[in-house]
């Protein structure tokens, strides 16, 4: 019997049903040739068959850095020698399992590291280990609508919309295992934020001094007191730190690099961000978008080197202050900063899915006069982005990577 090997070449692996069709049909070939530590070759760009792992490792090395170039004839994984191989014909259905939608989203952010073109792959990574472990275990035995990732992540997005506690949220992990004993779910809502990280849901939390002074960030992350007034770092019970440091003010920044990279991994949204150099209204006096506008054809003027690429990205920046308990009697401002991407057509880029959170700026008060100093971990990474910029695939033009650099206009 022949074998289905076209799926091996497939490029987009992530979006494909034919790669993870193949792959699973691949794996059940190879299943009865494992060692009896349980372990086989791995025929993965990287591994090159020079490594062994075992199968849940396997699928997950093979999605990740595609299949090993000139392995037509797989005699490591059950292919008898004298067997004709590439040649194309439909595999088994049986045992199949029904491929998960948390693939597209594991393929965004797998593909802004991946080298599809590389022969021996990127470099080791195992960061992405955790989540196909999750997203191939089956949410309950017999249960194949749902992975235990996509239930998790659907879980939190309830949480998110319905306002519950972290409390509450551990509350239904218990009562869920206590109800279903076999069911594949985290232990807590903290162990379900360190698998979200790991899909580029996750952020990081800077103390502030108490008085708005500086961060306690970068030069200042080891110090307890503020370097400006002086201040602790952590609140004090009758003069003295208590038993768990708790500071004061915390301020949550989203890294901007990262998601503006996501834009070009899917070919829709990455023809999108060229938009800007076609879309400008041809009649002088109306403006649409910021396009039209004066500004930004000096700034064309000033920049030639990054206008020649029409990637480069073009941020704008509000904030506003608002209550997050929705009680107007208590005085309480948050301050969120939002970036808007404007490479994107004026139908998109106000659309709340495209708004970027970069900082979420604590209250009680408004930062005033003091909101360069919350600003800081932005303007350090714009400038990165400026100067630097960041490597970045592009999907619309095969997977090309290019040096990607952004400006705040």
């Amino acid at each position: 019997m022949t074998i289905d090997k076209s799926w091996t070449t497939i490029r987009r692996r992530g979006s494909s049903n034919e790669f993870w069709n193949g792959l699973q049909h691949f794996l059940q070939m190879a299943k009865p040739f494992v060692n009896d530590r349980g372990f086989i070759k791995c025929p993965c760009r990287r591994c090159l068959n020079n490594a062994s792992h075992q199968l849940e490792e396997l699928e997950s090395h093979i999605f990740r850095n595609g299949f090993m170039f000139g392995y037509n004839q797989w005699i490591h994984h059950g292919e008898p020698a004298t067997s004709n191989a590439g040649t194309t014909v439909a595999g088994p259905s049986g045992g199949i399992h029904v491929r998960d939608e948390m693939f597209d989203v594991l393929d965004d952010i797998i593909s802004e590291d991946v080298d599809d073109d590389a022969v021996g792959g990127p470099s080791s990574n195992d960061q992405y280990d955790d989540l196909f472990a999750a997203l191939r275990s089956e949410l309950y035995p017999g249960v194949s609508s749902f992975s235990s990732l996509n239930f998790l992540v659907k879980l939190m997005h309830l949480k998110v919309l319905n306002k519950w506690t972290n409390k509450s949220f551990d509350e239904l992990l218990k009562l869920l295992k206590l109800a279903f004993p076999k069911i594949d779910l985290v232990e807590s809502h903290y162990e379900a934020k360190k698998l979200m990280t790991k899909i580029g849901l996750g952020y990081s939390s800077i103390h502030v001094c108490k008085n708005d002074c500086a961060l306690f960030w970068k030069e200042n992350s080891l110090k307890d007191t503020c370097p400006v007034c002086s201040e602790s770092q952590w609140k004090l019970q009758s003069g003295k730190r208590s038993g768990k440091n708790v500071p004061h003010k915390v301020l949550r920044y989203f890294p901007v690099g990262p998601r503006l990279k996501r834009l070009f991994a899917t070919s829709k949204t990455a023809k999108l961000m060229r938009w800007h150099s076609t879309g400008k209204s041809k009649d002088n006096d109306v403006m649409r978008h910021p396009v039209d506008g004066k500004s930004w054809q000096e700034f064309d003027k000033r920049h030639p080197q990054f206008v020649g690429d029409v990637r480069n990205v073009r941020l704008g920046l509000a904030t506003d202050g608002f209550n997050p308990f929705g009680n107007m009697s208590l005085s309480y401002s948050m301050w969120p900063v939002v970036l808007t991407t404007y490479n994107l057509p004026p139908w998109i880029c106000m659309k709340a899915e495209y708004l970027m959170l970069s900082l979420l700026i604590p209250g009680p008060q408004s930062p005033g006069k003091d909101m360069d100093v919350f600003l800081r971990p932005l303007i350090d990474e714009l400038k990165e982005l400026w100067v630097h910029g960041l490597d970045t695939r592009d999907a619309a033009s095969e997977n090309s990577v290019f040096r990607m650099r952004a400006t705040l206009l």
